[in-house]
């Protein structure tokens, strides 16, 4: 199977649900569908006879801060190992309301991979089996992959800014 044999297949099997499809630099074929039909999408490309997504392969989160609305994303990558077919899924939501049903019933594997980007990016899997954060401490109230923090420490006083071109002469040599 090739990928626009798999694009045609999913146009003629659920004909609408795609908001945007590509061949990606990667050769992967990548798709967006709406949250609310994410998960019949997944279930969909698992089951379909002829498609057989059975590996999730990763799950991950993404922050485009300068995307109103579509703040926050979250990446499925499945593969079919009897054809060797990969696809990539996206879904984007709002940062105000970041909720995505859970992948865990269809991939038991699901459950870690939402639980980290649940810890980095504060996606809320709803009805994942044990949502709690995975890798950082239980009482942290941030979600550090978020783009919503400085790179560096304004209050340190360890470093001279000169040396990093930041004193107002940029592009002129240190006497």
């Amino acid at each position: 199977m090739t990928n626009e044999l798999l694009h045609a297949r999913i146009e003629q099997q659920r004909p609408d649900i795609l908001l945007h499809s590509e061949h990606a630099y990667d050769g992967m074929l990548t798709v967006e569908v709406s949250r609310d039909r994410i998960l019949d999408f997944l279930q969909f490309l698992r089951d379909d006879d002829d498609l057989q997504f059975h590996f999730l392969t990763t799950l991950f989160g993404i922050h485009f801060p300068e995307n109103p609305g579509r703040e926050l994303g979250v990446i499925y990558q499945l593969h079919n190992w009897r054809s060797n077919l990969r696809i990539r899924v996206k879904v984007f939501i709002p940062i105000e309301d970041p909720h995505v049903p859970t992948a865990t019933s269809l991939w038991p594997a699901a459950n870690w991979m939402e639980r980290e980007t649940f810890d980095f990016f504060g996606v809320l899997f709803d009805g994942h089996p044990h949502l709690t954060r995975i890798l950082n401490v239980e009482d942290m109230d941030v979600f550090p992959l978020r783009k919503e923090y400085r790179l560096e420490d304004g209050t340190r006083t360890d470093k001279d800014d000169r040396f990093f071109g930041r004193d107002g002469h940029e592009g002129r040599e240190f006497d």
